[in-house]
């Protein structure tokens, strides 16, 4: 091994663990696979740990147990991805998960890195009609757009704000890596720096 790849190593191992928030359609799951293969680090999408787990879709789950009872799995899935992980990793949170104050709460306890990838609702709006995952909350636009503007304030909370309609994915994640590496990301707390 090089002592340029020992140096990016310890380098992007100095920062804790980057999670990614923020509304359907704004593209944590991509940012987050590209960013993660970037720094060499594990990805993990929470959603798709819930599935795993309960052997159900998200959507599936939704229709058969309503959304108070995926709520305590997503917060529990949460602290266990957060006491069961010793090593930084990317981490996709669901579009809802981190408006709930209990999993705020967890995430500013644990002091990990927060950012919100921000996008227009109407942006959201065509990528998600664009995808063919089901998702149980997207209805109407109207409908879309009110849920948006609810979440988002709670979305700004982040440690860092990053405008997802403007920037392509790998350019995000090649942003956001060259800020880990050069320890940007490291022993501060959530809420001290935005990127506008």
């Amino acid at each position: 091994m090089s002592n340029t790849t020992d140096s990016h190593q310890r380098s992007a191992g100095s920062a804790r663990s980057v999670f990614l928030v923020g509304f359907m359609g704004s593209g944590k799951s991509c940012v987050g696979q590209a960013l993660a293969l970037r720094l060499g680090w594990p990805f993990l999408d929470l959603d798709q740990r819930i599935e795993q787990r309960a052997g159900r879709t998200v959507a599936q789950i939704f229709r058969d147990e309503g959304e108070p009872s995926f709520r305590r799995m997503e917060h529990d899935e949460l602290r266990n991805v957060l006491l069961n992980s010793p090593h930084p990793q990317v981490v996709a949170l669901g579009g809802g998960a981190f408006a709930q104050a209990d999993n705020a709460a967890l995430l500013s306890a644990h002091g990990v890195v927060s950012v919100f990838l921000d996008a227009p609702a109407e942006v959201l709006w065509q990528r998600c009609l664009d995808d063919p995952q089901e998702r149980p909350l997207r209805q109407t636009f109207e409908q879309f757009e009110a849920l948006y503007r609810g979440r988002r304030v709670h979305y700004l909370k982040a440690t860092r704000r990053i405008d997802s309609a403007n920037q392509g994915v790998e350019q995000i994640a090649s942003d956001l890596a060259a800020q880990v590496q050069a320890g940007e990301f490291s022993g501060r707390e959530p809420g001290q720096e935005k990127m506008r």
